[in-house]
């Protein structure tokens, strides 16, 4: 039904954003061993005059960097696959959410797959396109949707499931 594209694309520019911050850090590590073997063959060469121990500073700084470069990209990537772990779960639970609500109000399968493309946001002439029927199948089946989740209409219809999201209703009953 949707191209897989559109889903990969943020993956794809996260992945090489990652290589390129590791290929960065690791051209550090590289740099800093170039010179820390240039200061120690200066300071072999000629002791300790002004400009090797400026090099040296400068050596130990670039060694610094590296190393805390390396420990914030591996935290970054711990937190990143944490994320994306309890991405996976709500997304997992969100869609139990939708097929109990789906089987509660009896939606046929072509009012499930219209209700979950007003979920995602498509909009009635989209839908029609993206299902090959016309947009008034799709108006009368959106109708037949809001009917059965007892709902005026789309917004009302998306909240449904915008409110299991939250952790509280906005507003008490009572």
């Amino acid at each position: 039904m949707l191209s897989n594209d559109v889903r990969t694309a943020p993956a794809d520019r996260q992945r090489l954003r990652l290589f390129a911050l590791v290929f960065l850090v690791l051209l550090q590590a590289v740099s800093a061993l170039f010179f820390l073997g240039d200061v120690i063959a200066d300071f072999m060469a000629i002791g300790m005059d002004p400009h090797t121990r400026y090099e040296a500073v400068a050596t130990l700084a670039l060694i610094l960097g590296v190393i805390f470069g390396g420990v914030e990209t591996a935290r970054i990537l711990r937190r990143s696959r944490a994320a994306e772990s309890a991405l996976l779960i709500a997304s997992g639970a969100f869609s139990e959410l939708v097929a109990e609500r789906f089987d509660a109000w009896r939606l046929s399968g072509s009012e499930r797959q219209v209700a979950l493309l007003t979920l995602k946001g498509f909009d009635t002439p989209e839908i029609a396109e993206l299902r090959g029927t016309a947009q008034g199948t799709v108006r009368a089946q959106l109708g037949s949707i809001y009917t059965k989740s007892d709902t005026s209409g789309r917004g009302q219809f998306v909240s449904l499931f915008i409110e299991e999201l939250l952790d509280e209703p906005l507003l008490q009953q009572g």
